[in-house]
């Protein structure tokens, strides 16, 4: 879960709001396109992954 959420936001450059969409389309979550969702998903997976999630690299 961490490795494709880090897809959409690093890779692919998600917004916080199209990976809280991505992720609740896939987990069928009420959460939609939530920005906070979002990017409290991208904190989680940065830090499961052992990436600082403040970096440049996930902002």
């Amino acid at each position: 879960m961490a490795a494709r959420i880090r897809t959409r936001r690093v890779d692919e450059d998600f917004s916080w709001r199209a990976v809280a969409q991505a992720a609740s389309d896939l987990w069928g979550s009420g959460w939609g396109s939530n920005r906070l969702y979002g990017e409290d998903l991208c904190v989680a997976a940065a830090k499961a992954l052992h990436e600082n999630p403040y970096r440049e690299l996930w902002d």
